[in-house]
């Protein structure tokens, strides 16, 4: 250990096996598709090596980025890139009050950018890092969602057409829609305190609707997905799972939100239905309680909001011993980093269920040379060096991320005496 190595406080307490070090920590913010991304770049000093990490939390982006700069940063600069799990856990345990999302998608951006640099120094990709291929590639799922039925199987339709095996359907719903579909107009001729709003008697009885009307038009043979968006109780995502078991469904995501995710083996043991549940994880803690609870048969977990790959692999690797099966978030809140640590995960992972894709457009192609693409269904990695994915700068900079109505995108759905539904 050098002399002003040695004078860090965060100094590790052993040598280093050589000198290079962590120079700069920098956060990145673009939305090339009008949605905020943040990476996080690790610059050190080695003349053009760094690495890049997803650290999107859509919502809260800018607190993200001020906890990185301002608190992470001063803590690695000057330590040795190599000793991923030391400088996780060096993040993790600063603050003292630790976890929830901002902390845990600052930790994920650090994290990331490492193993990126670990694989760029030796000259491989990420998954052979981690022990690499078990598979060829990983199965993805698409969303069909539209204001009416027809609307979401037309989308179906043109999605299986196009090799899509496993796809997710929702359909439009009073008030706010129901996340991810177009709102319809209050057909009830009822008088209500807020007659846009949402009703829970309603969605429980148009789903099964949606799905019987998807059998019939897309054959047994496709997979079907839904999201409930963490609204309902336990006992109606009881009701919803066994009036959707005619259907098959490949999974029912999120039914009751994260307040009473205790109730989960309950609710899974009277279920037909296998439950996806995880995306509003914001520890792996939170992850490792669903996986080894007996409430789960997929955990959903966005990566960047556990910590990144780091915290990510342990859960695999946790839901492999037990029997479930991963089911990675990545929507288009997701940069194509995190896209690819999911990648890197689904083909190193015995655990591995299925992949949510995620079709970027040209520009998102052109921010972040490199980025994966669909083909007819798979994702594959890339096969240079760390994740194979750039940062073009200056094309990032042509995309300024501003919060564009994404501060209170949860909190918009309303029932119909006025009171917030909570997600």
């Amino acid at each position: 250990m050098s002399a002003q190595d040695a004078a860090s406080p965060f100094a590790q307490p052993w040598e280093a096996p050589d000198d290079v070090r962590i120079t700069r920590v920098r956060a990145i913010a673009t939305a090339p598709e009008g949605i905020p991304l943040l990476v996080v770049k690790v610059e050190t000093s080695d003349d053009g090596l760094y690495g890049l990490g997803c650290a999107t939390f859509t919502q809260r982006w800018r607190a993200v980025a001020t906890y990185l700069e301002e608190h992470l940063a001063r803590l690695v600069v000057g330590r040795y890139p190599g000793d991923i799990e030391d400088l996780v856990r060096l993040a993790r345990f600063s603050s003292y009050w630790r976890e929830g999302p901002v902390g845990n998608n600052a930790i994920s951006g650090l994290d990331q950018a490492l193993w990126d640099i670990a694989g760029k120094r030796a000259g491989r990709p990420v998954h052979e890092l981690l022990g690499g291929k078990v598979r060829g590639a990983a199965d993805t799922y698409l969303h069909a969602a539209g204001a009416t039925v027809e609307e979401t199987l037309d989308q179906a339709e043109r999605l299986r057409d196009e090799g899509l095996r496993h796809i997710r359907l929702q359909t439009g719903q009073p008030g706010a829609g129901h996340y991810g579909a177009p709102a319809v107009p209050h057909t009830a001729t009822t008088d209500h305190q807020y007659p846009g709003g949402w009703d829970v008697e309603e969605y429980l009885r148009r789903t099964p609707e949606l799905f019987a009307a998807a059998r019939a038009r897309l054959g047994p043979d496709i997979a079907l997905l839904h999201d409930v968006h963490s609204r309902l109780s336990p006992k109606q995502a009881v009701v919803l799972a066994r009036s959707l078991e005619p259907y098959r469904l490949y999974f029912l995501e999120d039914v009751v939100a994260p307040e009473h995710w205790d109730r989960l083996p309950e609710v899974r043991a009277a279920s037909p239905v296998p439950l996806a549940v995880g995306e509003l994880t914001t520890s792996l803690t939170d992850a490792a309680r669903l996986v080894l609870g007996g409430g789960v048969d997929f955990i959903r977990s966005h990566i960047s909001g556990i910590g990144g790959l780091t915290a990510a692999r342990k859960i695999a690797a946790a839901a492999e011993l037990v029997g479930v099966r991963t089911a990675w978030h990545a929507p288009g809140d997701t940069s194509p980093i995190g896209a690819a640590a999911n990648v890197a995960l689904d083909m190193t992972s015995p655990a591995f269920g299925i992949q949510e894709g995620h079709v970027y457009t040209p520009a998102v192609h052109e921010v972040f040379p490199g980025t994966l693409r669909i083909e007819r269904g798979w994702l594959r990695p890339n096969e240079a060096p760390g994740w194979g994915i750039d940062l073009d700068e200056a094309a990032a900079a042509r995309f300024p991320a501003g919060l564009s109505g994404h501060d209170a995108w949860a909190a918009r759905v309303r029932g119909r005496d006025g009171g917030l539904v909570a997600p």
